[in-house]
């Protein structure tokens, strides 16, 4: 069974789900090899399905998943082994893009989480040639993540946001007294690099 097989019969199964579909770049066969699969989902009932989501998804064993602070639909993110990013989209619901991460001891993780889910889309975009898109995206990651973690200015490049990241997060580990899972950051960082 193929994972959007797999995705697909895992999240049609709840009542309320009307229709999943693959779109973008994997329906269209114009996907690089870190390209994310988006579903788009339609629903009668969005807030019984949002409640219902990670139950929906566990079988996958997703290494991470949270809904996106910044899309401007409903979007359910995860991170399935590989790594593979798969965006769960509700085109019908319309979401507010949320403030700057303050991080606590209770959010450091899932902002650990957003921060890989974000490269790992970031550099699948620029190995797909759209570089335009890198320097507004690491803008927005400095005002969202790097800065409220005390990391100032825009990086540069993904490399120098990744390490700025990682002595930024460790820095607020020291302070907050907690740390933050190294699986997600294990299985993605090695394909940061690789072109």
């Amino acid at each position: 069974m193929t994972l959007a097989d797999s995705l697909v019969g895992a999240v049609v199964s709840h009542p309320a789900v009307r229709k999943i579909e693959l779109v973008g770049s994997r329906a269209e066969g114009r996907a690089a090899e870190l390209s994310d699969w988006d579903f788009r989902v339609e629903t009668d009932d969005f807030e019984r399905v949002a409640e219902s989501l990670p139950a929906l998804v566990s079988e996958l064993d997703p290494l991470a998943q949270q809904w996106d602070r910044l899309s401007p639909e409903w979007c359910y993110m995860l991170i399935l082994r590989g790594p593979t990013k798969v965006d769960l989209i509700f085109p019908q619901h319309q979401h507010a893009d949320e403030p700057p991460w303050e991080p606590s001891r209770d959010n450091l993780a899932d902002l650990d989480a957003h921060f890989w889910d974000w490269m790992l889309w970031l550099h699948a975009k620029e190995v797909h040639k759209k570089r335009d898109l890198v320097a507004p995206e690491l803008e927005k990651l400095a005002q969202h993540l790097l800065n409220p973690l005390g990391s100032p200015g825009v990086p540069s490049s993904i490399a120098e946001a990744v390490a700025r990241y990682r002595a930024a997060r460790d820095r607020a580990e020291d302070e907050l007294g907690v740390r933050a899972p190294r699986e997600l950051e294990d299985a993605v960082a090695p394909h940061l690099t690789r072109r």
